[in-house]
């Protein structure tokens, strides 16, 4: 299993903070640094920088993790910006970037930076048609310069809970299905009905990943007072996975015995960069 790290940036991460934090993921031997892609703060009185100005500004800053969104609303920008925006951090990169691509959900932030709302439906709808456009600019466009560094294109994630239309825009269209915050159970059963489908349609398994929450720390005192920064920040109790580094790896191997191959780890204390370092060592043990 891959390690991530998932920031969610929406809750006031500063640039400073990014540096730090995509600095430790690259000594930390961490495969790569994912974000959200909000506007506005969902837990507090946060701000948030752009997802796709952050990411090619990191791009420059790294040499080796992998860097993208978890996951970019399509109702955010045009495809055509989109695929702009992804190819330009795809060459500053020199090929590090993926693309998590989803249909949106949080209507307050919509109405804030004046964004059309559209129904569910018509969402999933837009997913599909950027998709489809965001690929062909990538790839057969002749009059669309330049293509991206990697061949034939970067990796493109779908997100989502295994529901109908995420599963069938990702079989046709993406490499990778992250399902977020599953139960092993959950787990099981989404990689089960993504495999089915692309069975179906007639193409090989798509790669399969989950974003969670984790908290971890060297010993149980330092778990503890981790613990208590989650609460202070999430009003939650503990994220899905918490423990010592043998712990989280325990948790996290029951998670890729049912066929999860990568893991976005969401780590709500930004300032916190030691316990990048802490998962460095789980993904060392699960490498």
């Amino acid at each position: 299993m891959r390690v991530c790290l998932m920031i969610e940036g929406q809750e006031g991460v500063s640039w400073d903070e990014w540096v730090a934090l995509a600095r430790a993921c690259e000594e930390n031997g961490l495969d790569g640094l994912f974000r959200s892609d909000h506007y506005l703060p969902i837990f507090g009185n946060g701000f948030s920088l752009d997802a796709w100005a952050t990411l090619a500004a990191l791009a420059a800053r790294t040499s080796r993790i992998r860097l993208g969104t978890m996951v970019s609303p399509v109702t955010f920008r045009p495809a055509s910006v989109l695929a702009k925006n992804v190819v330009t951090a795809d060459h500053i990169s020199g090929g590090r970037i993926e693309l998590g691509i989803g249909a949106g959900w949080n209507e307050a932030e919509h109405t804030t930076y004046g964004f059309p709302f559209l129904t569910s439906h018509e969402r999933l709808d837009e997913l599909e048609r950027q998709l489809e456009e965001i690929i062909r600019q990538w790839t057969s466009a002749g009059d669309v310069w330049p293509k991206p560094v990697q061949e034939p294109r970067p990796p493109i994630i779908v997100g989502g809970r295994a529901k109908p239309r995420t599963v069938r825009a990702a079989v046709r269209f993406a490499d990778e299905y992250n399902t977020v915050f599953p139960t092993v159970d959950e787990a099981r059963e989404r990689r089960r009905l993504l495999d089915d489908a692309a069975r179906e349609a007639g193409r090989e398994p798509l790669r399969y990943s989950m974003m969670i929450g984790c908290v971890a720390g060297r010993d149980r005192d330092e778990t503890g007072e981790r613990l208590g920064r989650y609460r202070e920040l999430t009003g939650r109790d503990a994220p899905p996975i918490a423990g010592t580094v043998e712990e989280v790896c325990e948790q996290l191997r029951a998670y890729e015995a049912v066929g999860v191959e990568r893991v976005m780890l969401q780590h709500f204390a930004h300032e916190d960069v030691e316990m990048v370092a802490v998962l460095g060592d789980v993904a060392e043990s699960l490498r």
